[in-house]
């Protein structure tokens, strides 16, 4: 008998959501609570929103936004130091997957101490957190109802993955309103990164069906409002379907894991200081390339949730087509097509390789991978 898991916190979704975050905390059992964002988020006016919620329902808080792209273990180190210094009982993470993983990171460090070096891999933390709630502003990382937190370690030059069902936050608050304030670049970028998450989540080895329909709904998603999404900030029924897909996504990988492409780009980051999508949008068609002969039955699957007519087809002609098309998509919203074009160093690939074979996203990828399968990968890409 197949025995299936699903974690995920209460999802609170729609337009002026994030109105509810006082709310929320207060009925965790916060009187303290620790606001944890970026420059960007502060600059568009929602830590504003999120500080007036906590006022109104009467919340002491303070702030942290020393958060970069491709968050490093240093900022964790100082969140964590105004979470004790502040004796604050409660988290909540307002932004990017950036933000709301060193909100956890942070929640990690102030219930188990240590490094939050000594935390990567699967199920190291021993001690509860403290309550967490994360608004996600951008469509997005999943990283507001996921299990995984990612960590730039400054010396190793690498992604820290860490891996836990400790990180899945009490509750995720999902505003669409707060994707308006995005650039078209950061939307096709997030957007990509959605599309890799669902498509990787679907191919997994530990996918159920249980994180199938969630990952058969975002790719399907992604396919109808990515573009215009990244065309327009005020086509509202486009930002509510990318939430909706980024949300369902997160559900997806949270569950399923992921696979080549993220092990790839997490390697990547931890050098480059790229946008995550980005590395992602380049990656992912050739790893479904590679990936196409694992299970072509399920990339066929792939196929029909892009809206693509397979009426005729073998299963291998239509995975085909699936990566034909996300090929055509990342040209239409401008992504960047080469690792050249952003600043990959051609001398780094074996180093990049080796690293990616390591990363926990690599055990569920749907085809045995050798190092010279990701140099060969990444060569492709290149």
């Amino acid at each position: 008998m197949n025995i299936h898991k699903f974690v995920m916190p209460e999802v609170i979704f729609g337009n002026g959501a994030i109105h509810q975050v006082g709310e929320s905390c207060l009925r965790l059992g916060a009187t303290n609570v620790l606001i944890v964002s970026d420059p960007g988020v502060i600059e568009a006016g929602w830590l504003d929103v999120v500080i007036k919620s906590c006022k109104q329902i009467g919340l002491k808080y303070t702030t942290f936004y020393d958060v970069t792209m491709n968050p490093k273990d240093s900022e964790v180190e100082k969140g964590c130091e105004v979470y004790i210094q502040n004796e604050c009982d409660s988290i909540i993470g307002i932004g990017g997957g950036s933000a709301i993983d060193v909100a956890k990171a942070i929640a990690i460090l102030a219930t188990n101490g240590g490094r939050i070096h000594d935390y990567e891999g699967i199920d190291k933390i021993k001690n509860p957190l403290p309550p967490q709630v994360m608004i996600p502003t951008t469509a997005g990382s999943g990283s507001e109802v996921s299990q995984f937190s990612v960590i730039l370690d400054t010396a190793g030059q690498k992604k820290m993955t860490i891996v836990s069902k400790s990180l899945v936050p009490d509750i995720a608050i999902v505003d669409p309103e707060t994707l308006s304030t995005k650039s078209a670049h950061l939307t096709a970028s997030t957007g990509l990164d959605v599309l890799t998450h669902g498509i990787e989540a679907y191919v997994s080895l530990a996918a159920t069906p249980l994180t199938d329909v969630q990952a058969k709904n975002a790719i399907s998603l992604v396919a109808q409002y990515l573009r215009p999404s990244v065309a327009s900030k005020i086509n509202k029924e486009a930002k509510t379907n990318m939430a909706m897909a980024s949300l369902q996504a997160g559900l997806a990988f949270s569950n399923a894991i992921l696979g080549a492409v993220h092990a790839m780009s997490h390697a990547i980051g931890g050098k480059y200081p790229i946008l995550h999508g980005d590395v992602n949008s380049i990656l992912l068609p050739h790893v479904m390339e590679y990936n196409l002969l694992a299970n072509p039955k399920k990339f066929a699957d792939i196929a029909l949730f892009l809206g693509i007519d397979i009426r005729g087809m073998s299963d291998m002609e239509a995975g085909k087509k699936a990566i034909e098309y996300v090929k055509n998509l990342t040209l239409d919203i401008g992504a960047p097509q080469r690792l050249s074009d952003i600043g990959l160093e051609k001398e780094e690939i074996r180093k990049m390789s080796l690293i990616a074979l390591h990363d926990a996203c690599m055990i569920t990828n749907p085809r045995d991978v050798t190092v010279e399968d990701i140099e060969e990968i990444f060569r492709k890409a290149w």
